[in-house]
């Protein structure tokens, strides 16, 4: 019979993760170390399975913006890329985004291909060519048919999920505590904008996730996380 591993300290690791890491966790668990610990543990978890099916749906989402509007760049009779039009449709930074994509490849001694300008473009960038200031120029002629299931084609329908989605990944990114965001929503979020693609997207990425089972195990249930996103919405 193998000896049972042995319990962790609990004040060990706190004084390891650090006092000024752990002390939401504690905060949401009346200054219970233990409780907190476990929290802790979780929110690196289901952390972990939102980032595999953000991930998932990020590459699907761009692939596809990146598709429609190709299609209408084409439509043009425009020579190059949709981002190369010289009618200076993307903003500054948007620009400077795709100069820095460039560069970041040619530093790679890799060719400057659009498939690999598409994978260096972040999830923010795409994000954003959903925002309001693209409403006329990008979402009427071209990103709106990214979505065929969405009735109506609201361009903010869209966008303020993607946006919701897009911090959240911000703070995975950054190992912030994210149990105090209303993450059944954001699952659901995550789905909506996956069905607005292709019910087949969303039915796979809904297949892959591990989200819903780590919510049902999480700890401390008597902490309610909150109903609505703490994050702001700095476009629209």
């Amino acid at each position: 019979m193998s000896n049972p591993l042995p319990s962790p300290d609990a004040s060990r690791l706190r004084r390891r993760l650090s006092a000024e890491r752990l002390s939401p966790y504690e905060q949401a668990c009346d200054g219970d170390v233990t409780r907190a610990i476990m929290l802790y543990g979780w929110n690196s978890s289901v952390s972990a399975a939102f980032y595999e099916v953000l991930g998932l749906l990020e590459v699907v989402l761009r692939n596809t913006l990146h598709d429609q509007l190709t299609a209408w760049h084409a439509r043009q009779h425009r020579p190059g890329e949709w981002w190369d039009a010289p009618t200076r449709t993307l903003e500054a930074r948007a620009r400077q985004d795709i100069a820095d994509a460039r560069a970041r490849i040619r530093r790679n001694n890799k060719t400057v291909v659009p498939g690999r300008i598409v994978a260096e473009l972040n999830f923010g960038f795409w994000r954003y060519l959903l925002s309001r200031r693209y409403e006329a120029t990008l979402w009427t002629p071209a990103l709106r048919h990214a979505f065929p299931r969405l009735r109506p084609a609201r361009r903010a329908t869209v966008y303020e999920p993607v946006n919701r989605l897009v911090n959240l990944r911000s703070r995975i990114a950054h190992h912030e505590p994210i149990h105090n965001r209303p993450l059944q929503q954001m699952h659901a979020d995550l789905l909506r904008v996956a069905d607005y693609l292709d019910t087949d997207v969303h039915d796979w990425i809904m297949n892959q996730s591990r989200v819903p089972g780590l919510l049902a195990g999480r700890p401390a249930p008597d902490v309610p996380a909150p109903r609505q996103s703490l994050d702001p919405v700095p476009r629209s």
